[in-house]
Order: C-alpha cells, then structure tokens, then sequence
C-alpha cells in the first residue's frame, strides 16, 4: 500500500536524520515474491523508483581509503641481517589511509621522530608509490627508532598523540562495563593499557535521547566513554578515518573483547541528536 510505505520511509527518515543520515532511498519489496527486488513488481504500480539490484549497481563506490592523509601503522620491523642484506631495515604492515610516495618526508608516532621514504617494496619489488589497502614494507632516510605499533604518517598531515579519548561505544560483552575499570585499548597494531574515566551517557535506542551518568554499559549498550590510556595514542577522529579512528576495549585477564570504540563520537548536548 503506498499510504503505509509513504509513512514507514517519512519515520525511517526522521530517525535516520538524526543520526546525520540524510541520503537514504526507500525501496518498497517483497523478498517472499520477490518483488522490486531484481525485476520491478506488478503489484505496486505506484511505485516509479529502482529495484533493490539497480540501485546496488549504481551506488558510487567510495574512495574513503585513499582519499584522506596517509596513515601506515607498524605491523613488523624487518632486519635480515644477512650477507646480502646486512644493512636493511623495513617496518611492514598495511596503509590504513591514503597513499605513501618515495621522497615524501613524514612522522613516526608517538615518538614525533621525521624522516623521508627513502624506499617502498611491495611483493618482493620496488614501487615508488603505494596506497591503501596494500600491505607494503617501507624503508625511511634515517635510522630511527621505530616499532611495532607505532604510527607513520606524513609530515604535516600527522595526528595528534593524545592519553585522553573521547569516544562513542558499542559494549558487546555480556559483563558490564564500569567507571574505573582497567582494560587494554587496542588501536591498529597498538594495544595499551587504560582506565575507563567516566561514562558520561548511553543512548536509548527507541528515541535517541540520553540516559545520563549511567555509570555501567550492558551488553549491546551504545554510550559515550571517557579513557585515560597509559601511552600516548595517534588517534584520528572516527569520522574522518575508520580504520584509525576505531579501537577495540579488551579485558586484560583473558583477553576477551569488551568494546568496540570510535574515537570522537560524542553527544552534543541537545535531546535527541547523537553524532557518530
């Protein structure tokens, strides 16, 4: 019936805009008979829009990873040390963001150290460029001090280093969540030691407005969370990078996970409007 589908898509819209999504097409279906699935349907001649196969095929497809400001966390530090290759020195791993070009001077983080990309070797070869989601193994100017874990980045374009995260949560464990808890924060190839400061709000679901003070996070409980890490982070903000914006809160004692996390998520102090 268009009168019910016409609500349905206004509610699901009205929802959506309040968590920022405003490009959102509604498709009137039935998977039981298919229909306006692949081919449009007979049964809704009402209905002038694409079926669910023709909209897939002409979503733009995102160029997210590249776009934004390289990002290259460290997975592996290599160093052969053999008669034909008694000097190499490689930090391995896979660019989270952007594209890294021999030449380019950059960050290492946390430590601040700069250097230029001296070399980049991708399966056994030399390139001079690299982009994201290759795994690459890059070779730098200098002998710095570089490890696993650490963050390299261009120089100018770097993330800020910070002990203090802001951040929006999913809470997957079936134990709760607390103030005061100490968990480990697993951010790329980084993992940390951290304490769970505060637990300003969580989010009721049914109409986006905030519990506030909760003071524990259940299971599948959506809230925002303050930590306080033990080392300094290079942390993006969740909005503009997924891959270095996220982290993963896991208990120390068995290496459970406990949370999913994306950084500077944060409620803005209206009812009703929650910003991922």
């Amino acid at each position: 019936d268009e009168g019910v589908f016409a609500a349905v898509t206004a509610e699901f819209g009205a929802y959506a805009a309040d968590l920022g999504l405003h490009d959102v097409t509604a498709i009137p279906i039935s998977a039981l008979a298919g229909d306006n699935v692949v081919e449009p349907s007979a049964n809704m001649d009402w209905y002038g829009g694409p079926t669910v196969l023709e909209h897939l095929e002409t979503v733009p497809v995102s160029d997210e990873l590249t776009a934004g400001p390289a990002r290259f966390p460290v997975q592996y530090v290599i160093r052969p040390r053999t008669a034909e290759h008694p000097d190499y020195r490689g930090y391995a791993g896979q660019i989270a963001s952007g594209v890294l070009r021999v030449g380019e001077a950059v960050t290492v983080l946390p430590s601040g150290r700069t250097s230029v990309i001296e070399g980049i070797d991708a399966l056994g070869e030399s390139v001079d460029t690299a982009w994201s989601p290759q795994s690459v193994t890059l070779r730098l100017k200098d002998d710095v001090d570089v490890s696993r874990g650490d963050l390299i980045a261009p120089d100018g374009a770097a993330p800020a280093t910070t002990q203090d995260v802001d951040a929006t949560v999913c809470h997957v464990a079936d134990r709760p969540l607390t103030v005061g808890q100490r968990v480990l924060l697993k951010h790329t190839t980084r993992t940390v030691k951290a304490i769970v400061r505060e637990i300003p709000s969580r989010l009721t679901l049914a109409d986006l407005s905030q519990h506030l003070d909760p003071g524990r996070l259940a299971a599948n409980d959506i809230g925002r969370v303050v930590l306080r890490t033990g080392e300094p982070l290079a942390l993006d903000a969740y909005a503009d990078s997924r891959r270095t914006g996220s982290f993963l809160l896991i208990d120390p004692s068995d290496g459970t996970t406990l949370t999913a996390g994306m950084a500077g998520g944060a409620f803005t102090g209206h009812e009703n409007e929650w910003t991922l």
